[in-house]
Order: C-alpha cells, then sequence, then structure tokens
C-alpha cells in the first residue's frame, strides 16, 4: 500500500523559511511526478510545484517562483519543499501528492496523497 507522510510545517513570521517533506513507501508503482499543494481556509486546492521524478524537471506556480524550491532524492524516496521569504498569504496546509500520471497539474490527476502539514506566516 502506498504511503506518503509529509511533514516540515510550522509558524514561522513572514520572511523566514521552512521545509517540507514527503516520505513515500510501499507500492511497486511508476511515480512519474511528485507534486505539493496547499488550500487555504475557505479557497480550493492549488497548485504549488511539481517535480518529474525521472529527470527532475520542475514546475512552479507563478506565485511561489523565486521563492520557493521542489526537490526530490529517489535513493530516499523522499520529495522536498524548500519555502523561502513566506508571505502571510502563504498560509494554507501543505500535502504533497504522487502518481503514475501524465499531467501534473491537477490535484485530480493524484491517486496518492499525504496527510498534509499546516503552515502559518505571521505578518
Amino acid at each position: 500500500q502506498v504511503q506518503l507522510v509529509d511533514s516540515g510545517g510550522g509558524l514561522v513570521q513572514a520572511g523566514g523559511s521552512l521545509r517540507l517533506s514527503c516520505a513515500v513507501s510501499g507500492g511497486t508503482f511508476s511515480r512519474a511526478y511528485m507534486g505539493w499543494f496547499r488550500q487555504a481556509p475557505g479557497k480550493e486546492r492549488e497548485l504549488v510545484a511539481t517535480i518529474r521524478w525521472s529527470d527532475g524537471i520542475t514546475y512552479y506556480a507563478d506565485d511561489v517562483k523565486g521563492r520557493f524550491s521542489i526537490s526530490r532524492d529517489n535513493a530516499q524516496n523522499t520529495g522536498y519543499l524548500q519555502m523561502n521569504s513566506l508571505k502571510p498569504e502563504d498560509t494554507a496546509i501543505y500535502s504533497c501528492a504522487t502518481g503514475s500520471i501524465l499531467r501534473p497539474f491537477s490535484p485530480t490527476d493524484y491517486p496518492y496523497w499525504g496527510q498534509g502539514t499546516q503552515v502559518t506566516v505571521s505578518s
């Protein structure tokens, strides 16, 4: 059974940094992409960044470009989201997802999800 455990959230002041981790275990599927999504209260879940497991090609949402960095360690089956220059509007529950998919941009494309980790940025 595939399991994703994401961690690393917390409370940080504006301008600070956090590093989220997503440990993947179980399953024998081909993991094409990992994605990080976030959902703020009263808002829909939105894509933050994706990375292709095989070659590390990345994609970022416009509002996190230059501030966030997604990476992966294939040997450790772990993905990361480094978040710098955090803003209060980055406050949300962040969740990682993975799956053997062709299009990595919509949350409905991903079959496997972590439980989510809360990120709170104070002003």
